[in-house]
């Protein structure tokens, strides 16, 4: 293996760590963080069945 192979493998691992890591703390948002402030800002459940609607899609997107 040469040393641009290496040093290209370990961009690509980077990358999907840090995709990883922005997937999983948006979906901690949506499961946990959105219902919490959601109830005691006094939003009602279908906003907050929306915001976490999209929270998820972006997690997925990324």
């Amino acid at each position: 293996m040469s040393v641009s192979t290496v040093k290209n493998a370990d961009k690509a691992n980077s990358v999907g760590l840090g995709s990883l890591v922005l997937g999983t703390g948006l979906t901690v948002a949506s499961l946990i963080l959105v219902p919490a402030l959601s109830q005691s800002l006094g939003v009602g459940p279908s906003l907050t069945g929306a915001l976490r609607v999209v929270l998820m899609k972006a997690a997925a997107r990324v």
